[in-house]
């Protein structure tokens, strides 16, 4: 039975409307909206709160304070450093001080205006260079270090320092940071969220409700997109509609305005890294030496594992015998910055690919050949700076099949070609190889739990602690349990994720949520298998099968034989129907937990991941050296899903993260005035990537015949790694600028790549070469 290619399971209701989201969502006539007053700057010590005009305004229900919070004023997960309402000082513009609940927006805003709060402004720390020169760490330096490459750096032919910005990203999902908060019998909470964690939701809303965790529900249904950007701060909203629910008595919905949400909520983490690099004469990478500075805004979030992930993906692709690897992480007073796709790994491959680019201007080569020259190897030269070995490799077969089918050299000679013919206009290539490791980093994340019921008309219900974004998880689990149990599709359901039906979910990111969530259904499955197997030879015995000991049992289009015997078979329902009058359970659990997974801090080695993804593009763009405006001309992606789960999703899951990520390599730049006050905060400011970012020739193609063994049906996670393949495009730009100065010039870069960026770039150039 064909399940590979399933349509979204959402894909009609999407585009007829009818998909609920949590915005959609009118519980009760009771129902009542609920507002976030905030903090208007970056730093200061409240000193007076008044709302006593604003509690007279006819439809206002509550305004809650800190002091009005009945459990833990916090919603730190990892440290607690983070106020759910801030009680005598903010820390950054957008910090929640005060939460209304008023019969509607409308109301809510009219009392909003009637507030007033005193605050005495301080110093803030603006800048990432700022707080590292006043030593603001958020914790200890972090170390992984292989070989000496101080020593090697020494012996280097060839040796070069650099400095690289790699800016902020907004994760613009479509659907803003929402909840509605139900209040039940007694002490009950009900939470419909938007949150990739409902587990670590549920979690935040009890202690700040001072309740047990079984007190709360939280339900998941379906997000409007989320990027990482729900997996810890939708707790924040979720937490504050409880809060409003509590003291009202009443359901609250909080779902944030466009504006709101960008200023409220935390970004992808700006570095400012600083390197060395030791090469020789044929591009052979020595040594390298790099040291990672992240910004985490104004609290911890989960600033520590992205930058340990920085870390981990700090080489990408390539072996490097003498490396030191430093990161660091520094407090800021903006918004508390958290995940995003790639979770740090885009911040540390940014800097040796730049680097790489570097060498090959200095030695006057083509960087994919300097790229493929230090490629991990295959059998040798495969231990990370981490001590992992990199096994079953697949940089080397996807270089040669891309480089093949993207026409790279002809491409090449075409662009010097075009260069040498065109003065205002210049094209540039690259070619770029992502390692992504796929695993949550800290080791106990890496479970996962399902239920599977089977009812009597012999229909299925999965339920499993992913959740789905739009990424297509939910479609993957159900084409999972449709082929494991044999059946067609329209027979399963896979059911919103809800903490009382599995709990102590891990959040769906780290690129998880089909490995583990896909091995924990079937695990369910196969316990109902075993169940169902000695009931299927009862009936396979009545209708004529001889000797139903003699081979396997098969379930397979919507019937279960022996495959001995595959004459004599019996239909799927009546098989259930006859389990349940033998009085055979029809509901079973499943877990999973990822196998051999560990890392030790303190010696920097481990293994920190179960497998790794490959990706490789190559991209050509055409710079106008006379605005800085670029046009993507054309893009061949080759991306390695191991034996693809559902190829539609899959190939949807590149493009989109290569697109995303080609936003954040050049238009997404994200501004901030002196006093911290975001400036791009609104889609006429910010700006996405749009169809005219869209390659105008776009080939996309998956490795095939290259199975993962020892995950769920052979598969590989899709969902962070095509991110990084728009560093292709990044220095695409790069080698046009070059062309400027006719290849003989560095190009002043940084990223994004921005127009203005670019044009700068190029004029300084110009410069270079009068000069």
């Amino acid at each position: 039975m064909k399940t590979e290619n399933l349509k979204h399971d959402s894909a009609i209701k999407h585009v007829t409307g009818q998909s609920v989201y949590v915005n959609d969502m009118d519980v009760s006539p009771l129902q009542l909206t609920g507002r976030v007053v905030y903090s208007p700057v970056a730093h200061g010590l409240i000193k007076s709160i008044d709302f006593s005009e604003a509690l007279k305004v006819k439809g206002v229900a509550a305004i809650i304070s800190a002091g009005d919070i009945p459990g833990a004023n916090q919603m730190g997960l990892v440290i607690h450093d983070e106020p759910c309402l801030a009680e005598k000082e903010v820390v950054f513009i957008g910090q929640a001080i005060l939460l209304i609940a008023a019969e509607t927006e409308e109301i809510a805003i009219k009392a909003e205006r009637l507030i007033r709060i005193e605050i005495e402004e301080l110093d803030a720390i603006l800048s990432l260079r700022e707080a590292i020169q006043k030593e603001q760490l958020i914790a200890p330096p972090r170390y992984i270090v292989n070989g000496n490459a101080d020593e090697a750096l020494k012996k280097s032919p060839f040796t070069f320092e650099g400095e690289l910005e790699t800016g902020a990203q907004e994760h613009w999902y479509l659907e803003t940071q929402s909840a509605l908060a139900v209040p039940g019998e007694g002490n009950e909470m009900l939470v419909y969220a938007s949150s990739q964690n409902p587990a670590e939701t549920q979690a935040i809303v009890a202690e700040i409700l001072g309740l047990a965790k079984n007190e709360v529900d939280v339900e998941v249904r379906r997000m409007g997109g989320a990027f990482g950007g729900k997996e810890t701060q939708a707790n924040h909203v979720a937490a504050w509609a409880a809060l409003l629910a509590n003291t009202t008595k009443r359901p609250v919905k909080i779902h944030l305005f466009r504006d709101d949400d960008q200023k409220i909520t935390g970004k992808r983490h700006r570095f400012l890294s600083k390197y060395s690099i030791g090469f020789d004469e044929n591009g052979k990478i020595l040594a390298y030496k790099v040291e990672l500075n992240s910004d985490a805004g104004s609290s911890t979030d989960l600033s520590r594992a992205i930058l340990e992930r920085a870390m981990f993906h700090a080489e990408n692709a390539y072996y490097i015998p003498d490396i030191s690897i430093t990161g660091k992480v520094f407090r800021t007073n903006f918004p508390s910055n958290t995940a995003f796709r790639g979770f740090g790994g885009p911040q540390g491959m940014a800097v040796i690919e730049n680097a790489i680019d570097r060498i090959a201007r200095f030695l006057k080569m083509d960087a994919t050949e300097v790229r493929k020259l230090n490629f991990y190897g295959i059998g040798e030269s495969n231990q990370t700076p981490y001590g992992k070995l990199v096994e079953n490799n697949r940089l080397h077969v996807m270089s040669d099949r891309l480089i093949e089918s993207s026409g790279f050299y002809a491409l090449r000679k075409e662009i010097n070609s075009f260069n040498q013919e065109n003065k205002y206009q210049k094209r540039g290539l690259a070619l770029t190889p992502i390692k992504f490791g796929i695993s949550f980093t800290t080791a106990f994340l890496n479970q996962a739990g399902a239920l599977v019921n089977i009812y009597q008309d012999g229909t299925v219900q999965v339920n499993h602690g992913g959740t789905e974004m739009g990424q297509g998880l939910y479609t993957k689990i159900l084409g999972v349990a449709a082929s494991e149990l044999g059946v067609s599709p329209e027979f399963v359901k896979v059911t919103a994720t809800n903490t009382s039906k599995i709990p102590n979910t891990s959040a769906t990111a780290a690129s998880s949520g089909s490995d583990l969530n896909g091995m924990a259904v079937k695990n369910a499955i196969d316990t109902l298998k075993e169940r169902l197997v000695p009931v299927a030879k009862a009936e396979l015995a009545k209708a004529g099968v001889t000797d139903v000991h003699h081979g396997n049992i098969c379930f397979k289009d919507n019937r279960i034989y022996i495959d001995s015997y595959s004459d004599v078979s019996i239909a799927f329902g009546d098989l259930i129907q006859s389990a349940y009058l033998n009085q055979v359970s029809l509901s079973s659990t499943g877990f999973y937990k990822t196998p051999g997974i560990y890392f030790d801090r303190e010696t920097g080695k481990g293994n920190p991941f179960y497998y790794y993804a490959y990706g490789m593009a190559v991209s050509e763009v055409q710079v106008d050296v006379l605005t800085g405006e670029y046009k993507l001309l054309r893009t061949d992606i080759l991306h390695d899903v191991g034996d693809s789960l559902n190829e539609d999703i899959d190939i949807g899951q590149i493009e989109g993260g290569f697109i995303q990520g080609v936003g954040w390599v050049t238009t997404e730049e994200i501004r901030w005035d002196i006093k911290g006050r975001l400036l791009t905060h609104s889609p006429d400011t910010y700006k996405i990537p749009t169809i005219n970012e869209i390659p105008l020739v776009f080939n996309v193609d998956l490795l095939r015949d290259y199975p993962n063994e020892g995950t769920i049906r052979k598969s590989k996670a899709v969902g962070e790694p095509p991110f990084m393949l728009a560093f292709s495009v990044w220095l695409a730009i790069k080698d046009a600028i070059s062309a400027v100065g006719h290849h003989e010039f560095e190009p002043d870069f940084s990223l994004p790549a921005t127009a203005e960026v670019v044009l700068m770039s190029i004029e300084k150039m110009k410069m270079e070469k009068v000069g």
